[in-house]
């Protein structure tokens, strides 16, 4: 059974062994710090799939009023390929959407193609017309 649902305090410690196993931690980001900052702010938003009561997939998602993002997008390796990552793309879309969200905006690394292949085949492209720039305010220990 599937069961898309938003994130729960209870879920922090899947969650972050989720993020682990699909490669999603970075030194400069504690997940839990993380995960407390999105606390409090589009809680809706932050989705866990599960099947058969097991966290194999979440995403990240906010809207400021201007346009969505999407973060920590990650399905358990084992599970890729069945279609779950693009249910739960799907579910944020529909959710941004009825919050009146005109655009969605991601990053992703340019190395890592697998997850350059998943999005463009859920219908993302990529934006040649924008730099991204990025200048840290809160350095994680």
């Amino acid at each position: 059974m599937i069961n898309i649902r938003p994130f729960k305090e209870y879920d922090e410690q899947s969650v972050i062994l989720l993020w682990e196993i699909c490669k999603l931690t970075r030194s400069k980001n504690d997940p839990t710090k993380d995960i407390l900052r999105k606390k409090g702010y589009n809680d809706e938003l932050f989705l866990v799939l599960e099947k058969d009561e097991e966290i194999i997939g979440t995403i990240m998602g906010g809207y400021d009023g201007h346009r969505g993002i999407i973060n920590y997008l990650g399905i358990h390796p084992v599970f890729r390929g069945y279609g779950f990552g693009k249910l739960l793309v799907n579910k944020l879309e529909e959710k941004l959407w009825h919050l009146g969200c005109p655009q969605i905006n991601l990053l992703v690394r340019a190395d890592n193609l697998e997850v350059n292949n998943f999005y463009e085949s859920v219908g993302y492209g990529k934006a040649d017309d924008v730099h991204v720039f990025r200048k840290r305010l809160i350095f994680d220990e």
